[in-house]
């Protein structure tokens, strides 16, 4: 294969990124990316074998270790997020475990905003204490608190205890805005890797890295591939980190992203930020009228001006996103009245995709965590989180206002 060559002085810009970043083109000379849907590669002689497996020639061993079609989709997102290095992972789970795990032994201390989505939450306060790593979950915008955390973490000597800090910013499903220049800087001073998970913004309205972030973990199964089709993830990160923490990892656990899978992602970022750009006015729209609804008591959306962290948000983010939460009065009951009574949104757990999707955290993706963990973060059972689509504005619009009035009537009758 041979890799498209620009003229070295010239920087390509985000949309030509999106479209022709980490292009390889085999023999053949074909168009669209080429599929590489192989297990393995075959060497010309035993040598070449071994200098492969010894990192002493270039070229691929085995599709759990790397793909030249994988290689296209991890070369790109290094490119959006101006990161050194990328690994695409088989889902954005897996991008989150192996981003903390490949850098965690017992004895080590995690802290972590406590407003994750649901498995984040069961990684950093179920599983790694099974391991003998101790977490701290603090509430998110207090930079307080989480200066408390990191102190009692520190200890004397060369290595801290502290040894990542981890967070969503904004997070799922309550769009809580955390302080990225701030929360990085107390970090890296008490001697912590931070890994941030930014799938809500995409690296299109967001870039963790350029505020310092060690490690910047994606779900490519949202708004990267943004069609509902494929499961998908990526760490990126410094390139001493993937290949001397990250790497070893991964190719002896196995969180490889299928071939078939990078592809389709490589579709979905050719497209990402046009549609990204109109599902986040989509949702805006969306966010203003929700304001203006009687059955509605509270709106969780970076732009409106009366989220919590509006102004920070809007220093961090170039736009509000597609996400928009919201509560309803009188709990479950009502808003499973607004979810059976919307038309054109989609009931589903998913977000970012193409399709207006609709779903009730507290039930679904956050279910797990536990009534108590739930109330903490502030999901109650009449929190709805919908997700804009391509459709048009006003037929969404309309959906959602005649589901509210139906569930309106519904509780005063």
């Amino acid at each position: 294969m041979s890799k498209t060559s620009f003229h070295p002085e010239r920087r390509r810009r985000r949309s030509t990124n999106l479209v022709r970043g980490g292009l390889m083109r085999s023999q053949f000379g074909e168009t669209s990316e080429a599929l590489f849907l192989c297990s393995g590669f075959v060497y010309d002689n035993a040598a070449e074998a071994e200098a492969r497996f010894k990192g002493e020639a270039e070229g691929y061993v085995y599709s759990r270790y790397g793909n030249p079609t994988v290689a296209m989709f991890e070369e790109r997102m290094t490119l959006l997020e101006g990161a050194e290095a990328c690994f695409a992972t088989a889902s954005g789970m897996a991008a989150v475990f192996a981003a903390l795990m490949c850098q965690l032994k017992a004895g080590d201390h995690v802290v972590s905003s406590r407003s994750l989505f649901g498995s984040c939450y069961y990684i950093v306060s179920e599983l790694l204490p099974r391991y003998g790593i101790e977490t701290t979950l603090v509430d998110g915008p207090d930079l307080d608190q989480w200066r408390a955390a990191l102190a009692t973490g520190a200890k004397s000597g060369k290595n801290p205890r502290n040894t990542v800090v981890f967070f969503e910013t904004p997070s799922n499903p309550m769009l809580e805005i955390i302080d990225l220049a701030a929360v990085i800087g107390l970090a890296h001073e008490a001697g912590a890797s931070v890994v941030v998970d930014n799938v809500f913004s995409t690296p299109l309205l967001q870039r963790p890295i350029d505020y310092g972030a060690d490690v910047v973990v994606y779900s490519g199964t949202k708004h990267i591939d943004g069609q509902g089709r494929t499961l998908g993830g990526a760490i990126l990160s410094t390139a001493e980190f993937r290949h001397d923490t990250l790497l070893d990892f991964v190719r002896h656990t196995g969180p490889a992203l299928s071939p078939f899978n990078a592809w389709v992602m490589l579709k979905g970022l050719e497209t990402l930020d046009l549609r990204l750009e109109h599902m986040c006015r989509q949702a805006a729209h969306l966010a203003a009228v929700l304001e203006g609804h009687p059955l509605v008591t509270r709106v969780l959306y970076p732009e409106l001006a009366s989220h919590p962290q509006h102004a920070l948000a809007m220093t961090q983010m170039t736009a509000g996103g597609s996400v928009v939460s919201f509560d309803v009065a009188g709990g479950k009951d009502t808003a499973f009245t607004v979810l059976d009574s919307v038309e054109v949104f989609d009931i589903s757990n998913n977000l970012g995709d193409t399709k207006s999707l609709i779903t009730h955290p507290a039930t679904t993706t956050h279910r797990a965590m536990g009534e108590e963990a739930r109330a903490r973060i502030g999901v109650t059972d009449g929190l709805i989180r919908i997700s804009a689509g391509l459709e048009d504005i006003d037929d969404l619009t309309e959906d959602l206002l005649l589901a509210l009035d139906t569930a309106a009537k519904r509780q005063a009758a």
